[in-house]
């Protein structure tokens, strides 16, 4: 029978921005190795596999054209967009994952959907490694890390826009992925970042949910204000809007429906 597919543009209100992923529901787990050859054929940064457990909780699996993620923020967004559009009544999901315990969905107004996820904290490092010194054409002036990735803070956004990374330097580091972050220019925003997945050959993510759960405690803190907007600075673009809550990070965007199709098996 075949497996119905759609993707959809995350944290973006425009078709052709924000970052698409790939949404495939299923009643029951696919294989693993077949969840893997999908998302390869697919060839996006992101296939969400979502499998009903009971009313308005689902499970959640992200494959990247490489193999499983641990957690994916704009696959979310996209798998909840899709939930939401075929089942209208529904305005709350659960999304239970392996690594980043229970995802608490919420249909907003306006066309909003909100993410809640567990606190990532970044955390200043002791040693900094050279490679991140050595990789970035501009100073930080700091360097924090969690266990997602290192981050690169800059006092200015043009840096953010200017700098260029030396992967040949950077392509070992662990964990494999950079985010460069600095306070907003713009009064619509508050901060921008950039993310890149350096085991992926300098591959620069669109539009990253995940990320945020560290980026909003540390500009929170810094900031002086729980609640945020953000503009990742990629050529796609992405604004996620952002808000603290204890333990948790609400983070919330739009979605658009590119293509919907179907997978022969």
């Amino acid at each position: 029978m075949p497996l119905e597919i759609d993707i959809v543009d995350a944290f973006t209100d425009k078709l052709f921005s924000g970052n698409p992923a790939a949404v495939v529901i299923t009643s029951e787990w696919l294989a693993d190795d077949l969840m893997q050859s999908i998302a390869a054929e697919n060839n996006l940064a992101a296939t969400a596999f979502v499998c009903e457990q009971k009313d308005n909780q689902y499970a959640i699996r992200w494959f990247a054209p490489t193999g499983e993620k641990d957690v994916c923020g704009h696959a979310t967004l996209a798998a909840a967009f899709i939930l939401f559009s075929r089942n209208p009544e529904l305005e709350h999901i659960t999304f239970s994952t392996v690594s980043a315990g229970d995802l608490f969905i919420t249909k907003e107004n306006d066309g909003f959907i909100s993410m809640s996820f567990p606190v990532q904290q970044p955390e200043a490092v002791a040693d900094i490694p050279e490679a991140v010194l050595q990789g970035l054409s501009i100073p930080p002036a700091a360097i924090l890390r969690n266990r997602q990735a290192w981050f690169a803070v800059y006092n200015d956004e043009t840096h953010i826009h200017d700098i260029q990374l030396n992967m040949p330097v950077l392509i070992g580091l662990k964990p494999g992925n950079l985010v460069i972050t600095a306070p907003s220019s713009s009064e619509s925003f508050d901060f921008v970042s950039r993310y890149f997945r350096l085991r992926l050959d300098d591959i620069e993510d669109p539009a990253t949910g995940s990320v945020h759960a560290g980026l909003v405690p540390f500009w929170s803190e810094k900031l002086g204000k729980q609640t945020l907007t953000a503009f990742q600075a990629s050529p796609r673009g992405g604004i996620l809007h952002c808000d603290m809550e204890k333990k948790r990070v609400k983070i919330s965007g739009k979605a658009t429906h590119y293509s919907s199709g179907r997978i022969f098996i």
